[in-house]
């Protein structure tokens, strides 16, 4: 049987690590709403693509028959696709870690040199980690804990809520416990 699975979380909870295992389980594509929400550009996630047109290209994949796995936070410009998910899964692991796995995230994607101070990507490697670190904390006008619970809220189908540390093959078998018919 087809399924169509939806992860988020906060930057470097695992959700695109998570996602990506799932789908080669399931033996289906797995989508990233990063792919989606930004354009193109070199260094990458600079500028926000229009409203309208990620729509239209998430709705191209996201409608073609058979099941998906979409990591990614699509609150507020992705809400119309709740009713597609078989089951959404929210991770959350604790600051400290998250913040570690970024950091180390920042270093292999652009080099150590590209963000350390005086580096092209200095400025923006510190806006994202200031903003990341936000979300624990963060009120409704970001991307954070509080916005996301109260998404979560508001969905019509199952949520599996995967909260601390664990590996990628622990949360993978819980997602495909709940998963499992019966």
């Amino acid at each position: 049987m087809a399924r169509r699975v939806h992860i988020l979380g906060a930057s470097g909870s695992g959700t695109t690590t998570l996602a990506e295992a799932l789908g080669a389980r399931l033996g289906c594509p797995h989508f990233d709403v990063d792919d989606y929400f930004w354009l193109p550009s070199e260094p990458p996630f600079q500028h926000i693509r229009d409203r309208e047109v990620r729509r239209a290209l998430l709705s191209a994949d996201l409608e073609k028959p058979g099941g998906w796995v979409l990591s990614g936070s699509l609150c507020g410009w992705g809400d119309l696709y709740a009713p597609l998910f078989d089951l959404v899964v929210f991770l959350w692991i604790p600051h400290e870690l998250r913040m570690a796995r970024l950091a180390a995230r920042e270093v292999a994607r652009y080099g150590a040199e590209t963000i350390a101070p005086g580096g092209v990507m200095h400025a923006g490697s510190v806006a994202f980690m200031k903003w990341a670190a936000a979300y624990d904390e963060g009120g409704l006008e970001i991307r954070s804990l509080r916005l996301h619970h109260d998404w979560l809220a508001t969905l019509p189908g199952p949520v599996l809520r995967l909260e601390g540390e664990a590996s990628v093959e622990a949360n993978l078998a819980a997602v495909l416990q709940a998963l499992s018919p019966g």
